[in-house]
């Protein structure tokens, strides 16, 4: 399968993209920049230049393509709103190139657009006025194209995709830990977040690509909930350092983001049974507090 990859240059991109070439699949990837088209030759892709705002260039990606799979996601968190106009559209873009073809359009979303508080599944509805909510129309767009014949599928991945060199959620958070001299949590820090590994996510891009019937959705999602506490004590014994407990209003200055906060607060359990079953994926790497303690979360020196 030829396959049209957007973000396939950001953190977990390359490991999907080096997942579908090992597969035998052919990868075509966008490229704004000099430096990602160079990542992506090392990979064994093919560059294609432009960006999600360039929907010609959008459109041409995937009107050459057996299959798109769309991972970019971008803007400034503080609007929101942008954000989720750039990605709808970008969507619309691509799901309208594949029109009535059959082939496969997979669009990726996070677990954070779940209800909080109870283990969601695939089957539950996300919430429009959760915390990652903006994310949601993407979600909708990429799945109405399940009724013109695209085969249509959405991957929900867990707010920790873990691995090698990480800079999202968890990275911050040690580099928080270093800068401070504390291992922060908020409240008691009995608030669960679901991790996966960044190999794992990447089998299950392929497999979703390969196999999804259309208007699935699908959590990638290794482990259901991951007590936040116990993040935050993997990470002080490592570093040496001491933890400490957050109020709310604590936490905003502390992780020099009252957005961060908020997500380091959320207690957003998933369950990926559904998929898992579905697709037979079975996560096998390893899990996020062995990460912390055998990977180069904590023994990565913080970048100057």
């Amino acid at each position: 399968m030829h396959v049209f990859v957007t973000g396939g240059s950001g953190l977990t991109g390359p490991t999907v993209v080096a997942e579908l070439v090992a597969a035998g699949h052919t990868v075509t990837g966008l490229a704004r920049s000099d430096t990602a088209a160079a990542r992506l030759e090392s990979l064994g892709a093919t560059p294609h230049r432009g960006s999600l705002d360039d929907l010609d260039s959008l459109r041409g990606g995937a009107e050459a393509a057996d299959g798109v799979l769309h991972m970019a996601f971008g803007g400034d968190f503080a609007d929101p709103d942008d954000m989720m106009r750039r990605d709808r559209t970008a969507i619309e873009t691509l799901g309208q190139a594949l029109a009535h073809s059959g082939k496969p359009f997979v669009s990726t979303s996070g677990t954070l657009v779940m209800p909080a508080g109870r283990e969601s599944t695939e089957q539950d509805a996300p919430d429009p006025a959760g915390i990652a909510g903006f994310r949601i129309p993407g979600e909708r767009a990429c799945l109405d194209f399940a009724a013109q014949g695209v085969r249509a599928s959405v991957v929900r991945l867990a707010p920790t995709v873990h691995g090698p060199g990480d800079y999202g959620f968890i990275g911050k958070l040690v580099a928080t830990a270093r800068q401070t001299g504390v291992s922060a949590y908020v409240g008691d820090g009995g608030n669960r977040w679901p991790a996966v590994h960044r190999r794992d996510a990447a089998i299950l891009f392929r497999l979703a690509l390969e196999k999804a019937p259309a208007g699935s959705v699908l959590h990638g999602v290794a482990e259901s909930g991951v007590p936040f506490r116990r993040i935050a004590e993997t990470i002080a014994r490592g570093l040496g350092l001491p933890t400490a407990s957050l109020t709310p209003d604590e936490a905003a200055p502390h992780f020099h983001s009252p957005s961060l906060a908020t997500f380091y607060g959320f207690d957003g359990p998933v369950s990926s049974a559904h998929t898992q079953q579905l697709l037979g994926w079975s996560p096998t790497h390893p899990t996020l507090l062995d990460d912390l303690e055998h990977g180069d979360y904590l023994t990565t020196p913080p970048a100057s």
